[in-house]
C-alpha cells in the first residue's frame, strides 16, 4: 500500500467506538437535562458542554495527569487493575468520549426539545411510565436528530488531534490516528504520504455526510408524508 494502514483503521475503530458508546450515554443525559426541573441543572449543562470551548490540549493535558501512573487516581488504577490507561487505546477513548460529547449532547437535546408535548402529556395521563415515554415516544419522533448526532460526532472524532496526541501519544497499533501520523509525515517533509491519509479522511468525511443528508432529506418526506 501507499501508506500503513493501521492508522486509518485505528481512526475508524475510535471513531465507530465513540459514536456507539455516547449514543447510549447521551440519551439519559439529554433527557434529563431537557426535561428536568432541577433548578441548577445549567451548572451540569455548562460542565458536559465546557470541551465545546476548552482547546483540546487543556483537555488531554488533565487527562493525562489524572491517569498518569504519577497522580494518586492513575497509580491506584494500576495498582488494583495492573492497567495503565494514559497511552493506551482505552485511553483516548476516553479522551474522544469526553471531547465529543456536546455535539451529540447538543443534538439529542435539539431533538428532545422539538418534540410536542401533547405526545408526552397524552402518554402519561395513559399511564405510561417516563422510560415507556422516552422509548416509544420520545426516541422514535427524534430519528434525524439522533442520526445527525452520531453522524457529527463520528465525523468529529476521526480529526481528532490534541486530546489524543497528549493522552495517547503516538504509538503504532495503539494510539497513532490518522491525524497524528499527518502531523508526524509533514514533520519528515513526506508530503506524499500526508496527502494519502488527509485525502482518505476528506473522503470519509464527506461520504458520511452525503449519508446523513441524503438520510435526513428521505426522513422529513416520509414523515410529512404521515403528516
Amino acid at each position: 500500500m501507499l501508506v500503513d494502514p493501521d492508522p486509518l483503521l485505528l481512526t475508524l475503530k475510535l471513531a465507530l467506538l465513540t459514536t456507539v458508546v455516547l449514543s447510549v450515554i447521551t440519551v439519559p443525559i439529554a433527557y434529563w437535562l431537557t426535561f428536568s426541573s432541577f433548578r441548577y441543572r445549567f451548572v451540569f449543562e455548562t460542565i458536559l458542554n465546557l470541551p465545546l470551548v476548552l482547546p483540546p490540549t487543556v483537555l488531554g493535558f488533565y487527562l493525562l495527569l489524572l491517569f498518569s501512573p504519577n497522580h494518586w487516581f492513575g497509580g491506584w488504577i494500576e495498582e488494583v487493575f495492573h492497567f495503565r490507561i494514559a497511552f493506551s487505546f482505552f485511553g483516548i477513548l476516553i479522551g474522544s468520549l469526553l471531547f465529543s460529547l456536546p455535539f451529540m449532547l447538543q443534538a439529542f437535546q435539539v431533538g428532545f426539545s422539538s418534540i410536542t408535548k401533547s405526545y408526552i402529556e397524552t402518554a402519561m395521563v395513559l399511564g405510561k411510565s417516563k422510560l415507556t415515554i422516552l422509548f416509544r415516544v420520545i426516541l422514535p419522533n427524534c430519528k434525524a436528530a439522533i442520526l445527525a448526532g452520531m453522524v457529527l460526532t463520528f465525523a468529529h472524532t476521526i480529526g481528532e488531534f490534541g486530546v489524543v496526541l497528549l493522552i495517547g501519544g503516538s504509538i503504532p497499533g495503539k494510539t497513532k490516528v490518522a491525524s497524528i501520523a499527518i502531523f508526524e509525515e509533514v514533520e519528515a517533509m513526506n508530503y506524499f504520504s500526508a496527502h494519502v491519509y488527509a485525502a482518505m479522511l476528506v473522503v470519509i468525511s464527506m461520504t458520511v455526510l452525503l449519508l446523513l443528508f441524503r438520510y435526513k432529506r428521505n426522513l422529513t418526506m416520509i414523515l410529512a408524508g404521515k403528516n
